[in-house]
């Protein structure tokens, strides 16, 4: 994965510890995990640009790599509806970063109401372990997740799908369509085949995994670099 070992490269030398949203999805994107369509931009015309192609509504993000915890400080502005909304969200935002932004992410709104989360744990003993669960804001409250160590096969994914609490989320419920776990499957697959293939990542969080129709899109991931003298 050419792409994947350049940016893995880039980020090195620039002695970074996380990969910014941008490029976290990029690298997911590289192994077929779909994730929601968007464009970096560094000015408003060219957010106004993205966004009339992506149509509205959408999503406007702060991106860096030094800027975790996006909802919480403030730097997302969601469901703009108007290319009036994305200049007043685009600069509010702005105002907020101080000029640390590497540049903003304009994102199609990908609406569903159930979110799941998936990831890449890389463990001193055992190495990189997938692991999958409900995601949102019910992650860290319920810790309803399950682990596999890497490689994984499909067998081993749709296990860990039926392992969850809360599995019946994944079924056809209040008028809504089963989750494609053909797709989610392949999706934890290959968060296994990342961490076997690079050993530079120490960590891949992909929350929310939103359901959107039957499909499960990353709506945001973050990937967290090893660091010297790591594990």
């Amino acid at each position: 994965m050419k792409e994947v070992e350049e940016i893995l490269m880039e980020a090195e030398q620039r002695g970074q510890k996380t990969l910014s949203e941008y490029y976290s999805k990029r690298i997911l994107a590289a192994y077929g995990i779909p994730v929601v369509e968007e464009a970096m931009v560094s000015t408003l015309d060219e957010a106004k640009k993205e966004a009339a192609a992506l149509g509205y509504p959408v999503v406007l993000k702060v991106c860096s790599s030094d800027l975790a915890h996006k909802t919480e400080k403030g730097l997302i502005e969601v469901d703009l509806r108007t290319e009036e909304e994305l200049v007043e969200a685009f600069h509010r935002l702005r105002g907020r970063t101080n000029g640390e932004e590497e540049g903003f992410l304009v994102q199609q709104m990908v609406k569903g109401a159930r979110e799941l989360v998936m990831g890449m744990i890389r463990d001193p003993q055992f190495g990189p372990c997938v692991m999958f669960g409900l995601g949102g804001i019910f992650t860290e409250i319920l810790r309803d997740v399950s682990f596999r160590v890497a490689p994984i096969e499909k067998r081993d994914a749709l296990e860990m799908m039926e392992e969850i609490q809360g599995r019946k989320i994944l079924e056809a419920v209040r008028g809504m369509e089963p989750v494609d776990r053909d797709v989610l499957a392949e999706s934890l697959i290959a968060l296994g085949k990342i961490g076997l293939e690079h050993d530079p990542i120490q960590e891949i969080d992909v929350n929310p995994l939103i359901v959107h129709g039957s499909r499960p899109v990353a709506v945001d991931a973050l990937v967290v670099l090893r660091q010297e003298g790591g594990a």
